[in-house]
């Protein structure tokens, strides 16, 4: 098996003939003011035979992107809707409107859920969202290869769990951000990152024993963001200087070749 970045939180994987995605996007306008689509981002090399979203928010789940690159019917395995009503789901029911607009195979998965697709065997892991909605993590086996997508999970404490089922791991692709959200509808607001910082997703990495460590969900430019969204500023080197032999800094559209 071999993964490629394609930025922000979105992974490519190939093994024999199957691709497969993970929070594949196009379109980061919803959090960074000015985006144009496609910018910083790479695309997979050729049409995918399943997807995985970890959660419904639009810089993770981008039905238009999906509907471009998958084949008809391939499934896209996601948590299960929000609860309660319009104002707690504010920020999931966009991305619920969209996956039926474009009539993709959504299907919900539980945490510890497995699915066989093609090469691939896939199990949704328990991950906590920063800001309450539902959010799972994955992990993806094939061709005796294991890795870890972590979406933008905060700090919890499933990563034993995790561990004791899947570890060792073969690379492990974490959130290294450390945003802080500001959100109109989670007043009053808190002071503590709503998704990994470096620190935390290091110490993420040596409970779940990776080979490689890759951090994502972090631009390097200097762009524009949504009132409210502070990231660390260099999560690059502050996750290098905390996962120390682990880390592996993978640049967007860069193959990751576990066979090797």
């Amino acid at each position: 098996m071999r993964v490629r970045r394609l930025g922000w939180a979105g992974l490519e994987l190939e093994a024999g003939e199957g691709r497969l995605v993970i929070d594949y996007v196009r379109d980061l306008s919803p959090l960074f003011t000015g985006w144009k689509p496609g910018d910083g981002l790479a695309v997979p090399g050729g049409t995918v035979t399943a997807a995985l979203v970890t959660h419904l928010h639009r810089d993770h789940t981008d039905a238009a992107a999906l509907a471009e690159v998958l084949a008809p019917g391939t499934p896209v395995l996601r948590p299960a809707p929000g609860h309660g009503d319009d104002v707690d789901n504010v920020t999931t029911l966009p991305a619920e409107r969209e996956l039926t607009s474009h009539r993709l195979a959504a299907e919900i998965v539980n945490a510890w859920d497995t699915r066989e697709i093609g090469p691939f065997r896939v199990t949704a892991v328990p991950a906590v969202d920063g800001l309450g909605d539902p959010q799972l993590n994955w992990v993806v086996e094939a061709g005796g290869q294991r890795i870890f997508h972590g979406g933008d999970t905060m700090f919890h404490g499933y990563w034993w769990l995790v561990a004791r089922r899947f570890s060792p791991f073969d690379a492990v692709f974490l959130p290294a951000n450390g945003a802080v959200v500001d959100a109109p509808h989670l007043q009053p607001p808190s002071p503590l990152p709503a998704a990994m910082d470096p620190k935390q997703a290091a110490a993420a990495a040596e409970i779940l024993d990776a080979r490689y460590a890759v951090p994502m969900h972090y631009e390097t430019e200097q762009l524009d963001k949504i009132a409210g969204y502070v990231e660390v500023s260099d999560p690059e080197t502050e996750f290098r200087t905390h996962a120390g032999r682990r880390a592996h800094v993978l640049p967007i559209g860069e193959w990751l070749d576990l066979t090797a």
